[in-house]
């Protein structure tokens, strides 16, 4: 779906802290919003969540940053990292290109899948959050 000019598929599930998770069997895909990438223009560094690391959802697990912003990484599932995407080392602009593919955060193995995907958002609950960040970052 596109929400004022930003992209956001459907089958991703959608922290507040504009991270989205991706359920891909028994493993899930994290990544930056097409949101978050924008606003924070042009990345060039990512700091990202070392394989077989406990992330606890909701809580900091690695940084990027762009030329005017410093951020953290947001964990939108608990679990463990199961790999992170290395290319980001060498082209962390890959989360600006392709934010849902090629710009891929980590693979978690999740350890409490079905209770937390309720604390994340889609459809309707995503719209509403999305257009009051965008009000919120155009003030």
């Amino acid at each position: 779906m596109e929400i004022e000019g930003y992209i956001f598929p459907d089958d991703l599930y959608y922290h507040k802290e504009h991270f989205w998770a991706k359920v891909v069997g028994n493993i899930v895909i994290m990544g930056t919003s097409d949101f978050a990438q924008k606003l924070a223009g042009q990345i060039v560094y990512v700091e990202l969540p070392s394989q077989g690391r406990a992330l606890e959802q909701g809580k900091p697990c690695g940084s990027l940053e762009s030329g005017k912003w410093v951020g953290r990484i947001y964990a939108p599932i608990s679990g463990k990292v199961e790999s992170s995407n290395q290319e980001l080392e060498d082209a962390p602009e890959l989360i600006n290109e392709s934010p849902y593919e090629k710009g891929w955060i980590c693979k978690i193995t999740p350890s409490n899948l079905q209770e937390e995907l309720k604390n994340l958002m889609k459809g309707d609950n995503l719209v509403e959050f999305i257009k009051s960040e965008i009000a919120r970052v155009k003030k």
